[in-house]
């Protein structure tokens, strides 16, 4: 097995440049190939995640192309539906990896586009449930098969069948499912009608998604966060140049290695004027302590003033993904820290309950986990050279670096493992750890 050794450092400061935001390139994309028009997309996240909606894109019959060698790429929209190939029937298989953001819109986007597709992604993603977003579909008349166990992928889908015009969607499992059907619906050119049944969990990425749409053209009416009116005339325009922000959850990485090393460390990319909710991760870190200063583009986090964090007890419901870094900081909080309302870990890349559980037990705390909470008392001293596993899960390698920043060495396995979203992750915090 492939590991990177990360040596024991006991300060962080520096700058970072983020890439682009995960959630915004995938929404992006998927946008700007729906759309009437030509869309310059600047400074799109390079990563496995984005590289599966490029390479599918293509396969749906969607012009692609990169500006020479940059970030940046034109999308030739194809004004509704994907026109790919295939007589009597248009036909693609889609390989997505295990890339959530990919898999749940394209399945919206495939199943109201005409057409017979396969969808399917690498033994991780037929792990994770998709049934609410299927069931959501086939109530709006798609025609969608399992071709494995129920609710799960792979899936085969046919071109749908006029139904009702009212569809529901439980928001306590992923909101991905929400946002799949939002992108899409505008492809059924009726007017349609989700309700969401339960608490919607990670309202910030739903935000994300409302404000790409308004991007394009197409304002979505909304109910508070239980229903959602997409009208019969929604046609999406292309903005003719749009710039994806950078990664505010890659920035928790940094903010917390600058609240633990002392900093300041300052990201750069996203800022007070972020549409991304895990900005709201620097105010988990002020309540831990930390020093943080914003700008409309950049925060900055430094280490209390007394140079200790405090342990913080935390609803994570809206920064789910950056919570994951709120665990690794409890390491070096005085305190017990107990983060709420995380069931979504148990449906991402791997269970991050139970993976974040394991891996922080190995250097040395204490730590209880339930159905949707997990709670860290931090040990007297951390135990030097852990061997880190990461699942197959970027977020759980970056964030498991910051153990290092404890003065202790450790090696975290399958490094590679952050390509999916951040590829230069380590080299960049090499750069900051002193």
């Amino acid at each position: 097995m492939e590991f990177i050794d990360l040596p024991a450092s006991t300060a962080a400061r520096g700058t970072v440049r983020l890439p682009g935001s995960k959630s915004i390139s995938n929404r992006v994309l998927l946008l700007a190939a729906l759309a009437k028009g030509t869309t310059i997309v600047r400074a799109l996240l390079d990563s496995d995640d984005t590289r599966v909606m490029l390479d599918a894109l293509r396969a749906l019959g969607v012009g692609v192309a990169r500006v020479s060698d940059s970030d940046d790429y034109e999308i030739t929209g194809v004004g509704g539906a994907f026109p790919v190939a295939g007589f009597p029937v248009k036909r693609a298989e889609l390989f997505l990896g295990n890339a959530g953001t990919a898999f749940r819109s394209l399945t919206a986007a495939c199943a109201l586009s005409g057409g017979e597709y396969v969808l399917k992604g690498v033994a991780r993603m037929h792990e994770r449930p998709i049934g609410d977003l299927v069931d959501a579909l086939r109530t709006l008349g798609a025609r969608i098969d399992y071709l494995g166990e129920a609710g799960f992928p792979p899936l085969k889908i046919h071109p749908a069948e006029i139904a009702g015009d009212t569809t529901e969607v439980r928001g306590n499992v992923s909101s991905q499912f929400l946002t799949g059907l939002l992108m899409a619906l505008p492809l059924r050119q009726r007017n349609t009608t989700i309700e969401v049944v339960g608490e919607l969990i990670s309202k910030p990425y739903i935000g994300i998604t409302l404000a790409m749409l308004r991007r394009f053209g197409v304002d979505i009416a909304r109910d508070g966060w239980q229903r959602f009116g997409v009208p019969a005339a929604a046609r999406y325009r292309s903005p003719g140049e749009i710039w994806v922000e950078g990664d505010a959850s890659s920035a928790s990485y940094f903010l917390a290695a600058g609240a633990i090393g002392g900093g300041p460390v300052r990201v750069e990319g996203v800022g007070r004027d972020s549409v991304q909710g895990d900005v709201h991760f620097a105010d988990a870190l002020a309540q831990m302590g930390a020093q943080i200063d914003m700008g409309p583009n950049w925060i900055e986090a430094s280490a209390p003033r007394n140079g200790r964090l405090k342990a913080i007890d935390l609803d994570c419901n809206a920064i789910p993904d950056a919570a994951m870094t709120l665990a690794v900081a409890a390491l070096f909080a005085d305190g017990t820290t107990t983060l709420r309302n995380i069931a979504s870990w148990r449906v991402k890349e791997t269970d991050r309950i139970a993976a974040m559980a394991v891996e922080l037990r190995k250097v040395g705390a204490t730590v209880e986990e339930g159905a949707d909470f997990i709670r860290i008392a931090p040990p007297e001293s951390l135990t030097p050279n852990a061997v880190i596993d990461t699942y197959d899960d970027h977020r759980m390698a970056m964030c498991l670096s910051l153990v290092s920043l404890g003065g202790v060495p450790v090696r975290i396995n399958d490094p590679a493992c952050v390509n999916k979203t951040f590829p230069t992750y380590f080299r960049i915090f090499a750069g900051i750890a002193q």
